[in-house]
């Protein structure tokens, strides 16, 4: 505690749960629009990672309810969005847009992995019998319905794009609207989610599929990298540069909340903010990316220099979201003072639960691959062959 604080200022109520939300949220809407680069606007440099980043898409945004689910001390209630609908309320739009945005997604990796399905449904055993009711026990398959799935999957991921902009959108447009905090409410807030999103969604798919080649030796498909390697690059340059700019015209106006803005980041938010959002996690990767997007690296130094990019840019919308969220809630409605606030280990909301909820999504996925391969046979090849 800094100076003068309200009694009620003293405990930070949103803690790790709120910060993951948005952060698997971002995944989600991040890995679906690298997938739709491919299927919709025909990005085929990106086609070895195009089923695998709608997978990811549908399996993080099962689990992206999760960590409200947990901070809400009757889970259960929050069905009732759905039983009564409200639909003034910003919180009862997150309830809507998730249901249309879980069918649009699903029923497109229904339609992408179907021809799959319909091969393991031929055969025998549960996963076989699986399959088939998977597939409504129609294993039909012929020119015309593969060109049906192929249209209607065009479609519909033409139609999640939207929705997953307003998905995670809306976790900005909530945090933009809370006048009472002159940290989040900048109408900025609400672009620099989309677009931070899309980076950690990019960077997950960069470092999921070169962890993946490289424990199993598959070869690495050397367009696939530097595509996405180019797009990160120019999305972080956009999510980077409003970030600054949000604060910087906060700064410049030098309104009464700039006071205590500037205090909070010049002394609670100084290591976690300016030394590693900024200038390591951002400055960095930057550098890294445009080395790579502008030079002919060898092979070896162009995949190293995009893995330890992506993996800081992970580091960097997490830093974000810790910022924004926990640091908010540090300011005391006084303008006078600080509280402050250390995350949990063993708690129910605590470092050990977000780390089950983050990883858990990896093996689900695991689990998906096993039934039906997520990535092309060309890239698959081991690197000996």
């Amino acid at each position: 505690m800094f100076e003068f604080v309200f009694p009620n200022d003293l405990n930070v109520t949103w803690s790790v749960m709120i910060v993951l939300y948005p952060y698997i949220t971002g995944l989600v809407a991040g890995a679906f629009i690298v997938s739709s680069l491919y299927h919709l606007f025909g990005q085929e440099a990106l086609k070895p990672v195009a089923r695998f980043s709608l997978a990811s898409a549908f399996v993080f945004l099962i689990f992206a309810p999760l960590p409200l689910l947990i901070h809400l001390g009757h889970p259960e209630r929050a069905f009732n969005i759905m039983i009564t609908p409200n639909f003034q309320s910003a919180m009862a739009g997150f309830g809507y847009i998730y249901t249309a945005y879980l069918i649009v997604v699903a029923i497109e990796v229904w339609l992408v992995v179907r021809e799959d399905l319909i091969a393991r449904a031929r055969g025998t055993g549960p996963i076989a019998l699986l399959c088939r009711a998977a597939l409504l026990f129609n294993v039909r398959s012929t020119e015309a319905t593969r060109a049906a799935d192929h249209r209607a999957a065009k479609f519909l991921a033409g139609l999640g794009i939207p929705m997953a902009c307003l998905l995670h959108g809306y976790v900005g447009f909530l945090f933009g609207s809370l006048k009472a905090n002159p940290w989040w409410s900048t109408p900025l807030m609400l672009i620099i989610f989309i677009f931070s999103a899309i980076v950690s969604g990019i960077s997950i798919l960069v470092f999921h599929y070169m962890t993946i080649s490289r424990i199993n030796g598959w070869k690495l498909d050397r367009p696939c990298v530097r595509t996405m390697g180019k797009f990160l690059w120019g999305f972080m340059i956009i999510a980077v540069s409003l970030e600054l700019l949000e604060v910087m015209s906060v700064a410049y106006k030098q309104t009464e909340e700039w006071e205590i803005i500037g205090k909070l980041i010049g002394d609670k938010l100084f290591w976690s903010y300016i030394v590693l959002q900024y200038l390591v996690f951002s400055l960095i990767p930057f550098f890294l990316l445009a080395a790579n997007a502008l030079f002919k690296l060898r092979l070896k130094v162009s995949n190293t220099v995009v893995f330890i990019a992506a993996s800081m840019l992970l580091v960097q919308v997490i830093l974000m979201r810790w910022n924004v969220i926990i640091g908010g809630q540090m300011l005391s409605k006084s303008g006078r003072g600080f509280t402050s606030y250390v995350p949990g280990i063993f708690e129910k909301e605590g470092l050990i639960t977000a780390a089950i909820i983050f990883t858990a999504p990896f093996l689900i996925l695991y689990l998906f691959h096993r039934v039906v391969p997520l990535f092309p046979v060309e890239a698959m090849q081991k690197k000996t062959a």
